[in-house]
């Protein structure tokens, strides 16, 4: 018989849970506040249970211990928590008024501290941290099938055509019933995220892109740059419905996440994060103009597509720009290439038009 697991991720559902438990083997207990209920634990028995990162009183950790459950302790030492059970938000990233002084900073300063060779407790604490992000972007329950993953540039400016080009698409995916996910930086990924959450409201889109094009780049003032950000957030008209998720990482930390995300996943390590943005995106991919990382994720995209089963779906791929992928980087001439006689082949798209995209995907 397959042993089944309870996630518990904050008090109120421990209290529900505890309350008509007599034994707690199979729970999985995540960063909660435990300090005030020892009477409840000591009461049932815990063998099996798994508690990571909760705070316990120290006469309660030895318990739970003795008793046959499994502790993993909080690592105080690091400025992020391990353990964490949800997603990140762009207040919490941007907890303080100064850039430099908040959590997502904080965080990046301290990896660049341990850098080159960290500590293993350092490895071990970013470890556990990435993989309770996948979990949190695993428990959004978003249909893969609707998830489209719109990469591009991190330098695109706030005030260049492509911006709100990139922003309007997105809201129109959004609207169609798509899940936008980037890669969660600056630039078209900026573009991409802001654009969903206008989906119902892409009349004022054009407004928002003015007011942000006041400030068109991270550089050189980041507070400036996500202060103009913050406030056109304050200011998304209420009938505005988009959800879409960020998956930044501070592997390049010196690219600030955007604010418009409604769900941000962010990674230390790069890799698990290009291989959850397109895992997610399974409904297509849009490739807007980019350097070096977008033309990683187009290639790594390829790889997954070019080596699909027949039993497996092949993901479609749209590159937007056509001189871009065949002149600038001429991503195109390789990519058909590979895809000549393959199911693939059916499936990448060179086009110039945006507005040709969403009848290239799976979303209708």
């Amino acid at each position: 018989m397959e042993r089944t697991f309870l996630e518990i991720e904050s008090l109120a559902e421990f209290d529900a849970h505890i309350a008509i438990a007599t034994h707690l083997d199979g729970w999985l207990v995540q960063s909660v506040d435990l300090s005030e209920r020892s009477t409840e634990l000591r009461r049932v028995d815990p063998a099996g249970a798994m508690f990571l990162g909760c705070t316990l009183t120290d006469r309660t950790h030895l318990s739970l211990v003795r008793r046959g459950a499994h502790v993993f302790p909080r690592l105080g030492a690091v400025p992020f928590n391990p353990y964490r059970a949800r997603l990140y938000t762009a207040a919490e990233l941007y907890d303080t008024p100064h850039y430099a002084d908040s959590l997502d900073a904080r965080v990046y300063d301290w990896l660049q501290s341990r850098l080159p060779h960290p500590a293993l407790p350092d490895t071990l604490a970013m470890t556990l941290h990435d993989h309770a992000v996948t979990d949190a972007l695993d428990e959004l329950h978003i249909a893969r099938d609707a998830t489209v993953g719109i990469m591009g540039g991190h330098k695109l400016r706030r005030d260049e055509e492509g911006y709100a080009a990139a922003a309007h698409l997105s809201a129109t995916l959004t609207e169609r019933g798509a899940v936008v996910l980037t890669g969660g930086g600056p630039g078209a990924m900026e573009a991409a995220n802001l654009g969903a959450r206008y989906a119902g409201c892409q009349g004022l889109l054009d407004d928002a892109c003015a007011e942000l094009a006041r400030v068109p780049s991270f550089l050189p003032d980041i507070d400036a740059w996500a202060a103009s950000a913050l406030s056109v957030l304050d200011h998304c008209p209420a009938d505005a419905h988009g959800v879409s998720i960020g998956i930044p990482t501070w592997h390049f930390g010196h690219e600030p996440p955007n604010v418009f995300a409604t769900h941000i996943a962010k990674y230390f390590h790069n890799a698990l994060r290009e291989d959850e943005l397109l895992r997610c995106a399974r409904a297509g991919i849009v490739c807007l103009p980019g350097a070096a990382g977008t033309v990683q994720e187009i290639f790594q995209a390829t790889t997954i597509n070019y080596y699909a089963t027949d039993a497996e779906p092949v993901v479609p791929m749209v590159l937007v720009g056509r001189a871009y992928w065949t002149d600038v980087l001429p991503a195109w001439q390789l990519l058909s290439a590979l895809g000549a006689g393959r199911r693939m082949e059916h499936v990448i798209h060179l086009v110039d038009d945006p507005a040709e995209v969403p009848e290239l995907l799976r979303i209708r």
